[in-house]
Formats: C-alpha cells, sequence, structure tokens
C-alpha cells in the first residue's frame, strides 16, 4: 500500500510524459501485486466464494460485488473559508457541523453489511444533495477532491465532482446488496426470497446509476460494465427464482417438469445474454475471468436442467412404456414447451416417437453438462470452489442416469436434434430503484438558513446592521414571506429609509436573533416587540434575476404585471405593516399558505429546489403572512364598490420581482 501511495504522488507531481508512462506502468504492476494479494486472502471483489452463506453446500455460488475504497476526506479548512467568505458567517460556529459531516464520510468506507449499512449509505447519499448546493459552486473549485479506488482493479481516480462522490455511493449501495444476496440461506424460502430482493435492488442501482451519472472517470462505472452488472444481476435474480420453485423438489409429472423446464430456460438465456455482454472488448479484459467462466457454466448448465426435465415430460419418470402415461396431457402441453409456430414440430403419437425425443434431450443434456464441467476445470478461481463441481457432478450423474435407461443396443435409428425449449417464467426479474426517501435526514447545515436562497449558486452583500428608531409615522416599512421575510415596501422620509433599509433586502436578524428560517409572524412579532428601536441584520441579493420562492408563485400567477390577484379582504393582508401599532384587526393575522399547485411545482425547480422529496421539507418555504401598506392608518377607508376595491388590490398587491 506505501508502495502504491509513492507511486500515485509521483505520477501527480511528474511533468514529464515518458516518465509519467513509466510511472503509470509501475502503479500498474503495484496494483496488480495488490490483486493478487487480496484474491489469496478472500478479500478480493472479484471473489466469488467469499462472501457466500455458510450452508449454501446445495446451491450454486452467486456472484457478489465488492466495495469500492476510498480515502479520508479532510474537507474542514475549504468549508471553513467558504463559510465565512460566501456566507460571512462565524466559521467557529460550524465547527461541530464540519465534525460531523467527517464523521459521516468516515463512516461510509467500512459499512455493515446489513440494512443498517445500506441506510448509512443512504444518509450520506441524501446528505451530498445539501452538500453539493451548500459549498459548490459550478464557477469555482474549492480544492476538495474526491479519491476512489476502481472495484476490480484498484485503479485510483481523482475528481472534483460531487457527482464523482454521489455516483460512486451508489456503486457501493449495489455491491452491499450483492453481497447480502450472496450471504443468504437458500435452502430456505425466506432466504430466497430475500436473495432476490437484495439483487433485484443491485440491478436497479447499477441501472439509476448508469442513467443518470455519464462520463465515469473509473471503468467499473462506465456504460458498458453497468449495463453488464445489472443484466448479471437479474440473472442471478432469475435463478433465485428457479431455485424457489425447486426448492420442495420436482414433482415428476408432466405440468411439473415442462413448467420447470421452461424456467431453466429463461435462466440459461439471461446467462447466455450476459455472457455475451461480458465478451465486449471494453468489458472482456476488465473483469475478472472467473465471472466469464461462471456465467459460461451457468448458461449450459441450466439449459441441460431444461433439457433433463423436457425428456422427463415426454418419455416419462420411470423410463418405460409399460408404466401407465397420460398421453392426452402430453399432446395438450406440447405446443407449450416449444415455439411450434416457427417449426414443424409435431407431438410424438406412440411410445417410440417419445423414446427418440425424449432420448434427445437428455442426449443434449449430457452434452451441455459435460462442456459445463469442461469449463469449470479450466478456470482456476472455479476450481477452488468445490461446491460448484459437486452440482455440476450431480446433475450429471442424473443426466446420465436416466439416457441409461433409455438406451438400448437394439435401436439403430438416428436420433433429431433436441428442439429448443421455450423460455417462459411466472415472475419476471425487474430492477427496483433504492428508494431514497426510506433515510430522512436533516442539512447539516441548517443554520445557514434556506437552502433555496442561501446556496453556493446566488450572491448577495456582506451582513449590514441598521437600527431604526421610530418616528412619529411609524418605522415606515413592509415585510412579507417566510424564511427568511423580505422587505417589500420602504416608505421614503421615514426612519426606514434614513437608516439604510432597501427594498429587497432580506432580513437575517432582529435584535441580535437570527431570523433566517422564522416565519412571517415571528418576524414581525419581534419587530413590533420594540416599541422605539430595532435592530436589523440584512442582505440584499446581487442577482438581477434572483427570485424568491414564493415570488417565483406569484410570477407564475395570471394576474396583469405579475402580482396577485387578491380580494379586496385579503388585500389588507398581503402584506405587514411594521409601524409599531395595531392599526387593523386583520392587519397581521397570518392566513393560511396556499395549496401548493402544478405552477409552485415549476416555480420550485426554477429556484434549484429539490426534486427529491426529502429535502422539500427543508428548501421550500410557505408563501407566510401578507399585508397592506407601510403607513400607520388615520381613520377607515371609504366604502367603494367591489370592482373599484378589486382594482385597487391588484395595483397595491407586491409585484413577483423585488
Amino acid at each position: 500500500m506505501r508502495m502504491r501511495v509513492g507511486a500515485e504522488n509521483l505520477f501527480k507531481a511528474a511533468s514529464n510524459r515518458k516518465l509519467k508512462e513509466q510511472v503509470a506502468l509501475e502503479l500498474s504492476f503495484v496494483n496488480s501485486n495488490l490483486q493478487l494479494l487480496k484474491e489469496e486472502l478472500a478479500e478480493i471483489n472479484s471473489d466469488v466464494e467469499a462472501y457466500q452463506n455458510d450452508s449454501y453446500m446445495r446451491s450454486i455460488p452467486l456472484i457478489p460485488l465488492g466495495l469500492k475504497e476510498t480515502k479520508k476526506l479532510d474537507a474542514r479548512v475549504a468549508f471553513t473559508d467558504y463559510i465565512l467568505e460566501h456566507y460571512s458567517a462565524d466559521a467557529d460556529k460550524y465547527e461541530n457541523e464540519i465534525k460531523e459531516l467527517a464523521e459521516l464520510r468516515q463512516s461510509i468506507r467500512t459499512p455493515k453489511r446489513n440494512e443498517e449499512g445500506i441506510e448509512l449509505l443512504l444518509e450520506y447519499y441524501n446528505q451530498l444533495y445539501f452538500i453539493e448546493n451548500r459549498f459548490f459552486p459550478p464557477d469555482r473549485n474549492l480544492g476538495v477532491y474526491f479519491h476512489w479506488y476502481d472495484a476490480l482493479t484498484g485503479v485510483p481516480s481523482l475528481q472534483k465532482s460531487v457527482a464523482f462522490e454521489k455516483g460512486s455511493i451508489l456503486f457501493n449501495i449495489s455491491a452491499l446488496f450483492t453481497q447480502m444476496g450472496a450471504k443468504q440461506d437458500r435452502t430456505m424460502g425466506d432466504g430466497v426470497s430475500k436473495a432476490i430482493e437484495c439483487f433485484e435492488s443491485a440491478a436497479g442501482a447499477f441501472k439509476y446509476l448508469g442513467e443518470n451519472f455519464s462520463h465515469a472517470p473509473s471503468m467499473d462505472m462506465s456504460g458498458p460494465v453497468l449495463a453488464m452488472l445489472g443484466g448479471l444481476m437479474l440473472a442471478q435474480v432469475q435463478e433465485c427464482i428457479f431455485e424457489k420453485l425447486v426448492l420442495d423438489g420436482v414433482e415428476e409429472t408432466i405440468e411439473s417438469c415442462v413448467r420447470v423446464a421452461k424456467e431453466a430456460s429463461v435462466v440459461s438465456d439471461m446467462y447466455t445474454k450476459v455472457h455475451k455482454m461480458m465478451m465486449q472488448e471494453t468489458v472482456k479484459d476488465y473483469i475478472p475471468y472467473s465471472w466469464i467462466s461462471m456465467v459460461l457454466v451457468k448458461s449450459q448448465h441450466f439449459k441441460a436442467r431444461a433439457h433433463h426435465y423436457a425428456a422427463i415430460a415426454i418419455v416419462g419418470p420411470s423410463m418405460n412404456q409399460e408404466k401407465d402415461y397420460d398421453s392426452e396431457t402430453l399432446l395438450r402441453l406440447f405446443p407449450s414447451m416449444y415455439n411450434t409456430e416457427k417449426s414443424d414440430l409435431q407431438p410424438p403419437q406412440n411410445w417410440e416417437e417419445r423414446m427418440r425425443l425424449g432420448k434427445a434431450h437428455i442426449r443434449q443434456a449430457l452434452m451441455l453438462h459435460e462442456e459445463a464441467l469442461r469449463v469449470h476445470d479450466l478456470s482456476k478461481q472455479l476450481r477452488k470452489i468445490d461446491t460448484l463441481k459437486e452440482v455440476l457432478k450431480k446433475f450429471h450423474s442424473k443426466s446420465m442416469h436416466r439416457y441409461q435407461s433409455l438406451d438400448n443396443e437394439d435401436d439403430f435409428f438416428e436420433l433429431p436434434d433436441a428442439p429448443v425449449i421455450l423460455s417462459k417464467t411466472t415472475q419476471i426479474a425487474k430492477p427496483h430503484v433504492p428508494d431514497f426517501t426510506r433515510v430522512q435526514v436533516k442539512d447539516i447545515f441548517h443554520n445557514l438558513g434556506p437552502l433555496a436562497i442561501f446556496n453556493s449558486r446566488n450572491q448577495w452583500t456582506a451582513p449590514r446592521i441598521v437600527e431604526i428608531v421610530r418616528g412619529m409615522g411609524g418605522y415606515g416599512f413592509t415585510v412579507r414571506g417566510d424564511s427568511p421575510v423580505i422587505v417589500a415596501q420602504v416608505d421614503q422620509g421615514y426612519a426606514a429609509a434614513a437608516s439604510g433599509v432597501k427594498e429587497g433586502d432580506f432580513i437575517i436578524g432582529v435584535n441580535d436573533n437570527d431570523v433566517k428560517w422564522a416565519k412571517h409572524e415571528e418576524v414581525v412579532k419581534s419587530i413590533l416587540a420594540s416599541p422605539h428601536r430595532i435592530k436589523l441584520e440584512l442582505v440584499s441579493p446581487l442577482d438581477k434575476d434572483f427570485l424568491h420562492p414564493q415570488d417565483i408563485r406569484r410570477k407564475d400567477t395570471k394576474s396583469p404585471k405579475g402580482s396577485s390577484e387578491l380580494s379586496p379582504t385579503s388585500s389588507h393582508q398581503s402584506q405587514s405593516p411594521v409601524n409599531g401599532s395595531m392599526t387593523s384587526d386583520s392587519s397581521l393575522e397570518r392566513q393560511q399558505p396556499p395549496r401548493k399547485t402544478h405552477k409552485d411545482s415549476q416555480g420550485l425547480k426554477g429556484s434549484n429546489a429539490s426534486k427529491n422529496s426529502k429535502a422539500k421539507e427543508s428548501i421550500t418555504s410557505t408563501d407566510g403572512g401578507k399585508g397592506s401598506t407601510g403607513k400607520k392608518k388615520s381613520k377607515k377607508p371609504e366604502k367603494t364598490s367591489t370592482e373599484e376595491r378589486k382594482r385597487k388590490a391588484v395595483q397595491n398587491s407586491p409585484a413577483g420581482l423585488y
């Protein structure tokens, strides 16, 4: 490991092209030695037997996948500097949050091989959404790099993109599911069902990774490899489905044997497809040779079992014409066992025809079993798995016994080629995309403020403190919205304007209290609690196209000039005046937030809102208390007609832009 670290450092520092090529060659040699060492220790990710259940002696081993390794990540300095620079916050107050993130990241390097480990990886994956939006602006690099090793070759990859970190976590979620599936006791029904669930989840995670992450720097996350891994997991799901079908034995009736033969044919076809994917140029030289051999062996083994059960269905379990045999059932099920539409194959009408067709199936089964044993013996890794050879020999002996019972020295007729058995299953293997919402997380850096506003993409001024002394006409400004509350209007000639309060400012503090997450009525109550003097902490957005999520909802309405069309009653509640007195019974009453519509969802997407339901609570803000003017009312408004009140309500309501 020290040699690999030294070679990696030399590779990074070298500027000469020839020297870098030589170092890369040496690094490859070191990684190859490490690979061999891990295989000897039965710890390598490509090892099949290491992750099997202790009671797997009756089952063919499944292929699991090991986890990607990663180096420790130290982002403390980078995050501390960014909090001070971008958020203008005291970085010392976030030491615990930075430490919590570092501990979470460290724990995902060695997760438990159970559901607890899956939940840990999902927790970190969900947390990365917040981290990416908080600390990784699209136009600069903080100097934080994510270092991961290839799952099979150990070749290191270094990336500054959080997408690479998320993709690697997804890969490890898939790999962990494969290990959990391979560990199940498949001699029991519950164990087989759990294995099916695990491998379907692994296939879904590989599929999701391939569809949502492209241009991967490491070979294990390239498109062809991910497609092959997804297909391999589904083939293993179908194998487990077959095992579940024959778990309690196969009743040697025509119906049972036909059904089992077609199920075995499905498994064989899926492994044949995976083998073709493994033989692609970009994949063949990358994956372990033992995987290719194992898949080929399984393809031939299950095809042999399909022919074996087809022979029993045609000839009968006793292989003797003297025994009673249900010819009517055979004639009825015969078309469903073969694709008779593409061939002129006809059901056997007598014992001789049945015997010839059954013997052709048994002979084909024997040939396939022998080929499977030959491929097994060619692989050094597979020869170490005694269980696999025992299973292959067991079914080879069964087929040989059936063939000998049919063989007759007086038979001089030529056997036909065994027809292809139709593939059909009662349970189709389907990939299950991981449910990311199963683990709810809270933004570790929640105290920085609502993510829709305070993120790495938005820009605002440094916080400024203004002190406002209430004048004769009140403070002279109006606020609206929630989390954070916004200055909607500043009346010229009043105390707020003289103190430097600007329309569109975010109020993030009132009298030394942080109010980034405060609701509308809470902020208004805090302001009115100081009848003579208030101290506000404000920031002003710098982006011209910057929109608060609530403004997006207003802009999406059909009212003219981007304003919300309010009723005459609600026009007195659209904003809250903060003039130090309660001038209207309804001026500060909090209205229930409007139910989110389809347009609201579009607006949230436009403001970098999360598409994941887990994050909605943190990044969306309800359209809180609303109100009217910023001046103190001196008399009741004159009565006007309904149409006149509507017209004034539209004119006086706050616009969608600040």
